[in-house]
């Protein structure tokens, strides 16, 4: 098996995770990736796998896949001991239903930041641009951190135990935490939530390969005092 990964694709590191939580032995070839140029010029071997030329892409076999939700669909029926998906039909749908949520609602507000891991170019008006949209977008973090903390009450984990909800939503908050987004001291479920995904390996080990790779790649990202 062989992944091809980034080293700050967030996309990536979730398959990462997934595979670190199943035990699974993997091949991985980080893609080359500057802040200035991103993944240009594009890996073949991921072009060839993928038209929009992105990772992650795993091959196994003779099978090749590309898209982080598709790969974790895959492992879980290729690779079903220990489980990342409930069992039963209903639970598992609530499963892919928070997955989809980190994608999709998570997801577009921070994106909005993910300018602070660029260095500040000469376009002052654009950059002071971000910063405001970065504002609201902080904003609109807050509320979802609020709707994850609704979740949790009662639960460990939010399928109750591990599952590929919990990837998902913890790679969205650490890529916040990490763009200096909305901290967790509000929420207190969540928080505690995030300590117990970060103490397991497989989040530990994508969390400190991430934060190397900033220290390589990245602009540094200063939290501004509250």
């Amino acid at each position: 098996m062989k992944l091809y990964s980034g080293p700050v694709s967030l996309f990536s590191r979730k398959v990462e995770i997934a595979l670190g939580e199943k035990g699974l032995v993997y091949e991985r070839e980080m893609v080359p990736f500057t802040q200035a140029g991103g993944y240009s010029p594009k890996h073949p071997a991921v072009l060839a796998a993928n038209p929009k030329g992105q990772v992650p892409v795993l091959v196994d076999g003779d099978l090749t896949l590309c898209d982080s939700t598709l790969i974790l669909d895959y492992l879980e029926d290729a690779y079903p001991t220990p489980a990342l998906y409930p069992a039963d039909p209903k639970a598992k749908a609530r499963c892919r239903q928070w997955e989809l949520y980190a994608d999709e609602v998570l997801l577009p507000p921070l994106r909005t930041l993910m300018y602070r891991t660029q260095p500040p170019g000469p376009d002052i008006a654009r950059r002071q641009a971000q910063d405001v949209a970065a504002e609201h977008a902080e904003e609109v973090l807050r509320s979802m951190y609020g709707t994850l903390e609704l979740a949790l009450v009662g639960k460990a984990y939010f399928c109750d135990t591990i599952s590929v909800a919990d990837i998902g939503l913890f790679i969205d908050v650490l890529y916040t935490l990490r763009l200096a987004g909305p901290e967790l001291t509000e929420h207190s479920r969540l928080e505690a939530w995030y300590a117990r995904l970060s103490a397991r390996p497989a989040f530990a080990t994508v969390a400190a390969e991430i934060a190397e790779a900033d220290r390589v790649l990245s602009h540094p990202v200063v939290r501004k005092p509250r």
